[in-house]
């Protein structure tokens, strides 16, 4: 079984940064695929970054490319993604998950989610 808890979320001015961490349970996080998702209020989840198990492959929606990065250190089963440059629209329950498989956008093909953490932008 693997676990998942995120942090790093808060309230933030336009044009600023954060930094979200996932933080994964077992020995074999290094084998799977990882992501983040998020949900604004009123909206429907969608897809943000992923990144494959060994870090080579990596994946960003359209809306946040150029300004995220996701990274990931697997001696420390953690997950990253630095926002930078965020605009009120960035404003979001911000969820990782995992997978056994290679890296995919697609949330239903994802086996582990995080209870998510609040991302807030303000103009």
């Amino acid at each position: 079984q693997v676990q998942l808890v995120e942090s790093g979320g808060g309230l933030v001015q336009a044009g600023g940064s954060l930094r979200l961490s996932c933080a994964a349970s077992g020995r074999t996080f290094s084998a799977y695929a990882m992501g983040w998702f998020r949900q604004a209020p009123g909206k429907e989840r969608e897809f943000v970054a992923a990144i494959s198990w060994s870090g080579d492959r990596i994946y960003y929606a359209d809306s946040v490319k150029g300004r995220f990065t996701i990274s990931r250190d697997n001696a420390r089963n953690t997950v990253y993604l630095q926002m930078n440059s965020l605009k009120p629209e960035d404003t979001a329950v911000y969820y990782c998950a995992a997978r056994g498989g290679t890296i995919a956008t697609i949330g239903a093909v994802y086996d582990y989610w995080g209870q998510g953490t609040q991302v807030t932008v303000s103009s």
